[in-house]
């Protein structure tokens, strides 16, 4: 799996979707977590996964009653993340899914925000590349760091054992 380098249209990504995250905790009637699971499976993610959101105008309430419209209207649930909670929970989802190339689904499948919270003061203040590295390795899941450090210890060996022959 490559991992691609964040840039400028990805800090961008970032922010809308940690913004929306945060204004969520106001806006929906719905617990944070109903409302996390709606975004990172709507039609709206999906703009952000190819990036065509950067070429429109939509700002955080758009977001919200496109959600709305695609799911309807909700006050399941009461837990409302912090703010801070919300804002790291969308800018670490999105941050993952441009740099890993992976859909916002398939994200939020792999970590669910219930575990994203509880790393959140641990994590927070961390660059984001580092934390989901962690998250990753914890996971156990494959990363190409991790697979490069691993190609290159098997080569080290060789040479080694190669040097131990003669």
């Amino acid at each position: 799996m490559v991992v691609k380098k964040i840039d400028k249209d990805g800090l961008l990504l970032c922010e809308l979707q940690a913004k929306a995250f945060e204004k969520s905790r106001k806006m929906q009637g719905c617990s944070s977590e109903i409302f996390i699971r709606r975004f990172m499976n709507s039609s709206i993610a999906r703009q952000f996964d190819d990036t065509s959101i950067l070429q429109t105008n939509l700002q955080a309430n758009d977001l919200f009653e496109r959600i709305e419209e695609e799911y309807g209207k909700s006050d399941y649930g009461s837990v409302k993340y912090t703010e801070n909670e919300l804002y790291w929970i969308g800018y670490i989802y999105r941050y993952y899914s441009y740099t890993y190339a992976r859909s916002s689904v398939q994200v939020y499948k792999t970590i669910k925000p219930k575990e994203l919270r509880s790393l959140f003061l641990p994590y927070h203040t961390m660059d984001p590349a580092q934390a989901i590295d962690r998250i990753i390795e914890a996971k156990g899941l494959p990363s190409d760091n991790i697979g490069e450090e691993q190609r290159q210890f098997q080569i080290f060996k060789r040479i080694r054992n190669a040097a131990h022959r003669t």
